[in-house]
């Protein structure tokens, strides 16, 4: 069995890559891995609302429309608008001062085909972590019995790091937190255009990191107003586990 382990720094994070395979060389394994940085670096040229010269920094100050760009920017600006919808517009990129930011659900979209690209190397093993939006493949082979085992995903207490709250075992799927982990108080509620106050921490289970992560985001605006949102069919096939921002509870869907 070959396993490769990666870090790439991109996105302002850093994002943790972890492989095997029993039917592809490690040297292949490693170019799945460096197809996985020049994509994450494209994706952060094309959605980076930090740089001047991406297609959304463009898109933001009006300089084209969206009609005008590539597949991939029209796919995530429609998801966008579809997740804006689901979510009875907490989630909405629209709402945010300079103009669209898909910040909220690139992450999770970007982590998924990341790890459909290691697939397609011939790993058959993926976890692809990107700062708390996860992208999960085929379980996690475990080097002590060589069993197959889920994926174990962690969520730490938002008021504690060291303190692991809750665990998660998925085999193949998604997974997208949201909370003041690692930058603070940053959702804005498109509601108030404050500080989103709905939730302190948010977690949400799914087949689409997409999803996930838009969801995830949106819940820390809502907070349990948000559960009626999972009734739609379109999303019962996500669980959702939120820590409440003002008192010592969670709740869970």
């Amino acid at each position: 069995m070959n396993r490769v382990q990666s870090e790439i720094h991109v996105w302002g994070t850093v994002v943790y890559i972890e492989c095997s395979s029993s039917t592809t060389s490690e040297a292949q394994l490693h170019q799945g891995i460096a197809q996985v940085k020049t994509y994450c670096e494209h994706v952060d040229e094309v959605f980076s609302t930090y740089k001047e010269s991406s297609i959304v920094s463009q898109l933001r100050r009006g300089e084209i429309a969206i009609e005008d760009c590539e597949q991939e920017v029209r796919e995530v600006w429609d998801l966008c608008a579809h997740l804006k919808y689901l979510s009875d517009g907490a989630f909405d990129p629209w709402a945010v001062k300079g103009g669209f930011d898909p910040s909220g659900l690139v992450k999770g979209w970007a982590a998924d085909h990341c790890a459909d690209l290691l697939v397609a190397a011939g790993a058959q093993h993926v976890q692809v972590n990107a700062a708390g939006d996860l992208a999960l493949r085929g379980g996690f082979l475990d080097p002590a019995d060589g069993l197959v085992k889920p994926w174990k995903i962690g969520v730490v207490n938002p008021d504690n790091r060291l303190e692991v709250l809750k665990t998660f075992d998925i085999v193949d799927g998604a997974i997208a937190t949201s909370g003041t982990y690692e930058r603070g108080a940053h959702i804005i509620d498109p509601y108030s255009g404050m500080i989103a106050i709905g939730a302190k921490s948010a977690t949400v289970v799914g087949p689409n990191g997409a999803y996930a992560d838009a969801l995830a985001t949106a819940l820390m605006v809502a907070g349990q107003e948000g559960s009626k949102w999972f009734t739609q069919l379109e999303l019962t096939e996500f669980f959702v586990w939120v820590i409440e921002r003002h008192e010592n509870t969670a709740w869970s869907l």
